[in-house]
C-alpha cells in the first residue's frame, strides 16, 4: 500500500524592488523532494494580497511585458479610493487579482509535470519586505518505500 504524502512548507521572498518576478520552480522540485511525493500536487500559493503565483515561460522580455501589461490595467497611482486609508498600493492589489495567488502543480513519477517552456512564478507588486509563500505537497510517496527508508 502506498503511504500518503501531507507536507508542508514556507518559503519567504524579500525583493529589492517593489515589482519583480522570480521564477520558483527550484522551490517546489525541492519541496516535491522534501515531501517524497510520486503522485499529487503541490500546492503553491502567496499568503500575501499584494503579490502573486503563477505558471509561465521563464524569459526576460516576457516578464517585462507581464509588468507593462499589469500596469497599463492598474497603474501605480494616487487616486485609489483605498488610499484614503493611508496604504499606497491599490494597483498591488489589482495586480494580484489579475495573476492570481496560487497554483496546484501536478506531480508524476516524483517530477513537475509541467509543459516544456512552464515554470512556477512569483509576482511582487509591493515588494521591499518579507512576503511568505505555502508550498503544500499532496499526495502519494513512491510505491514501495515507507516512511522509515
Amino acid at each position: 500500500m502506498q503511504e500518503t504524502i501531507a507536507h508542508t512548507e514556507y518559503e519567504t521572498i524579500t525583493t529589492p524592488a517593489r515589482y519583480e518576478i522570480r521564477d520558483i520552480t527550484d522551490v517546489v522540485e525541492r519541496v516535491c523532494r522534501n515531501a517524497r511525493l510520486w503522485d499529487g500536487y503541490v500546492l503553491v500559493s502567496t499568503m500575501h494580497i499584494t503579490s502573486s503565483i503563477f505558471v509561465n515561460d521563464h524569459e526576460s522580455g516576457l516578464w517585462e511585458d507581464i509588468v507593462t501589461w499589469l500596469e497599463d490595467l492598474a497603474p501605480h497611482r494616487p487616486n485609489y479610493r483605498h488610499h484614503l486609508t493611508g496604504e499606497d498600493n491599490a494597483d498591488a492589489h489589482l495586480k494580484r487579482m489579475l495573476l492570481g495567488h496560487q497554483v496546484l502543480v501536478p506531480v508524476t513519477k516524483g517530477k513537475l509535470d509541467l509543459g516544456p517552456w512552464e515554470r512556477v512564478h512569483y509576482g511582487e507588486f509591493d515588494g521591499q519586505r518579507p512576503k511568505r509563500i505555502l508550498l503544500k505537497a499532496l499526495g502519494l510517496a513512491k510505491p514501495g518505500r515507507t516512511s522509515g527508508e
